[in-house]
């Protein structure tokens, strides 16, 4: 039931936003008595933070910490993740968005948990730069490309009638997005 309340939760925050979700919503969404949201969360703002703790996978970063050691393959890696993170779950992608937009106190905890992978991607760029890998004029705002690079591929679906070939695969758009960058960036093998 713990997990059917986050789950309907995340729909419905990604949709109606947070302030716009009632707790009777997220309950009556996920078939739950409204009680239960008390007796497993303590209200709807845990039940928000909640959310991150079991569905974002940003806390994997120190997983990878290994093999994002080398700016190119690194920087690669960690574009891949964030696209195909964004793509596979659009739903806490728009809320971060949303939070991230609305400069909400809850965009303060999105924060804690998103800015170390910005903060491994600015280190990977400034060491790629300082290394002669990359080639670029402004850190801050490379840096910023990219993010919006990897956030706009989620709506991806909206442009599609534009596009001339087939949908990809949330693994092809990742690779696709990484070779762009990654040719922007100047690096070697990627021309």
């Amino acid at each position: 039931m713990k997990i059917r309340i986050l789950l309907s939760a995340k729909k419905l925050f990604s949709k109606q936003g947070f302030d716009g979700t009632s707790v009777r919503q997220i309950c009556e969404e996920a078939g739950a008595n409204v009680a239960l949201v008390s007796y497993y969360f303590g209200g709807k703002e845990k039940v928000f933070h909640a959310v991150f703790d079991y569905f974002f996978v940003g806390h994997r970063l120190h997983e990878l910490e290994e093999r994002l050691r080398e700016p190119v393959s690194g920087l690669r890696l960690l574009i891949k993740e964030v696209v195909w993170f964004c793509i596979n779950d659009m739903e806490l992608a728009a809320i971060i968005q949303q939070e991230f937009a609305s400069n909400s106190q809850r965009a303060l905890h999105i924060k804690e948990l998103t800015f170390p992978i910005w903060l491994k991607m600015k280190e990977l760029l400034e060491n790629g730069k300082r290394q002669g890998l990359f080639h670029y004029e402004s850190l801050d705002h490379t840096l910023l490309f990219i993010v919006s690079t990897a956030f706009s591929l989620k709506k991806f679906a909206v442009f599609q009638p534009l596009c001339s070939e087939q949908e990809a695969t949330a693994e092809q758009t990742a690779e696709y997005a990484s070779k762009f960058v990654l040719r922007a960036l100047g690096a070697e093998g990627f021309e």
